[in-house]
């Protein structure tokens, strides 16, 4: 048998406990099955991890950077805003499609850390790092469409976050994928009439940062001697 590196054990235990999780629900999902489920002692898996809390704080934070890359690969340059909202939403959804249990596991560890002494922080922090990614997108595809927004970022992260919550237990649900690709068009439709051109007739700023008040030198009085 292969000896695996410390990572390549971390990684496998918390790939293990997705699968454990999709299937069986987070309660089934105790250090032995976890263990079981990547082919190790349980012995591995307390070298591994100190305990099955702090292995689902990584599960949460591997699937939402795994996320994170693929939309951020969907965008391209020279691209409008609208397509560039559709294309990340597209990106996100085919993560769904292809892995529905990673997913699923995904709510049930929300529900579980918000009724687990201890893991109280983690939904705050999962929804934080969902609106991140959401942020990193949606400045991203404005500076590539030039455009901006205009409403503050946050709340148009929130609004994306939203949307994908909504799609994806949606899904879930009924498994309609011409559904869900309406719901993505009508999204993107959305969020493309909160972004405006970027004018680049900035203000003129003094050395401290102040807009220029002073009157144009047309519009002032002649002197006389």
């Amino acid at each position: 048998m292969t000896r695996l590196s410390a990572e390549e054990r971390r990684s496998a235990l918390v790939q293990a406990a997705l699968r454990v999780i999709a299937r069986r629900g987070v309660t089934a999902a105790t250090t032995r099955a976890i263990a079981a489920e990547a082919g190790m002692p349980l012995a591995s898996f307390h070298y591994a991890f100190r305990s099955r809390d702090e292995l689902i704080r990584e599960l949460v934070a591997i699937v939402v950077e795994s996320e994170r890359l693929a939309t951020m690969k969907s965008l391209t340059a020279d691209v409008d805003i609208r397509s560039a909202v559709r294309a990340g939403l597209q990106a996100y959804f085919d993560l769904v499609v292809t892995e529905p249990g990673r997913e699923q596991a995904m709510f049930e560890l929300l529900h579980y850390a918000l009724r687990t002494p201890g893991l109280g922080d983690l939904p705050r922090a999962q929804y934080e790092s969902y609106y991140e990614v959401a942020r990193v997108l949606l400045r991203e595809g404005a500076a590539r469409a030039n455009v901006t927004w205009t409403l503050p970022l946050d709340e148009v992260a929130k609004l994306v976050v939203s949307l994908t919550d909504g799609l994806t237990l949606g899904w879930l649900a009924d498994r309609d994928d011409a559904a869900a690709a309406r719901l993505m068009d009508s999204a993107a439709d959305f969020l493309a009439t909160l972004a405006e051109p970027v004018s680049h007739s900035e203000p003129v700023t003094d050395p401290q940062g102040n807009p220029d008040t002073q009157p144009d030198p047309k519009s002032r009085p002649e002197e006389h001697s």
